[in-house]
């Protein structure tokens, strides 16, 4: 094992894929003369040379075609945003065209490609670029979405979303990029669609996913303190759903809390719920609760940034309201 920052396993899983694959490329804003906005691609120009790491202008919509053009005629492109705040632009070319294409050729053209990039609040960053989207693009039929926590799934998701023939969301975030984790010196892969039980308990499971992990995480350990045993449940990917590990951690702890930094509204803690109510009602000793990012844009003040996201001590709070702790 070897220890790697965040940005770091995924480079590995690029640049592993792309020497496996002479077929993979990357392209995106900054990603070649810049070594990267956020530093993931360093050192991959000079590897690959201009061909195969493409900076591209500052045109999502525009340079979004071209790489499912590319995908359509047999290449596998790894598209880098330097937000997705900032992808809004391309929405177009993913739901109208990447997502669609497969059933509309009747299974003749597939679009093998990887969407990637920072999502999500990443502090004072103001309304325009702190929105999370997961929730929006697994309402897409046709996308598979994967939103990673750390530097072990993120390099073995990335190289399973490189290799997958449909097209991938690839949420991270531009505030774990330093994190450090441990890897296997050998390849690995992690497959599409299964979650992981990050932390078991016995009293409660909190279901979470990318850097809103480290608040479970933390409320796990907080819980801990006042003898509440929390499993915590890492959904690493979103679409599909690994329903059957969230409904055995429930059958075993009988209370659900999701975090998530998902507006409110038809958000994937609305789906999980309505799914655990229909599949695991029986099993379910308190309401489904969550907490999630306010129903409204975020704004740049640091104390309405701080009431704006969930943080631990709401989530302590939640736990101890479904064990009906709380009056």
């Amino acid at each position: 094992m070897k220890e790697v920052a965040f940005r770091e396993a995924l480079r590995e899983a690029m640049q592993e894929e792309m020497r496996r694959d002479e077929k993979v490329f990357l392209m995106g804003e900054e990603v070649a003369e810049y070594q990267g906005a956020y530093k993931v691609s360093q050192g991959m120009l000079q590897e690959f040379g201009e061909k195969r790491v493409i900076d591209t202008p500052i045109s999502e919509l525009g340079f979004t075609g071209v790489a499912v053009g590319a995908a359509q005629n047999g290449l596998r492109p790894i598209v880098e945003y330097m937000t997705w705040n900032f992808a809004n632009l391309a929405l177009d070319q993913i739901l109208n065209t990447a997502s669609k294409m497969l059933a509309m050729s009747g299974g003749q053209v597939g679009c093998p490609i990887v969407f990637r990039g920072p999502n999500g609040s990443a502090g004072q960053l103001g309304a325009q670029h702190s929105t999370a989207y997961e929730s929006m693009y697994a309402n897409i039929p046709g996308l598979k979405v994967i939103s990673v926590s750390n530097p072990y799934d993120a390099k073995g998701l990335l190289k399973s979303a490189i290799r997958d023939n449909d097209p991938v969301i690839f949420m991270e975030s531009e505030v774990m990029y330093g994190d450090k984790g441990m890897i296997p010196e050998e390849e690995y892969v992690i497959p599409i669609g299964k979650a992981k039980v990050a932390r078991e308990g016995t009293d409660v499971t909190i279901v979470s996913f990318n850097k809103m992990m480290k608040v479970a995480l933390h409320a796990a350990e907080e819980l801990q303190k006042e003898n509440i045993s929390a499993e915590v449940i890492d959904l690493r990917t979103i679409r599909p759903l690994d329903w059957h590990t969230i409904l055995e951690s429930v059958k075993k702890t009988n209370r659900l809390v999701i975090v998530e930094e998902q507006w409110p509204f038809a958000s994937i803690s609305s789906e999980i719920a309505y799914r655990i109510q229909k599949e695991g009602f029986d099993y379910l000793d308190a309401p489904v609760r969550r907490i999630t990012s306010l129903d409204a844009p975020m704004h740049y003040a640091p104390n309405l940034v701080a009431l704006y996201l969930p943080d631990v001590p709401r989530t302590v709070n939640l736990v101890k309201e479904v064990m009906y702790l709380k009056k």
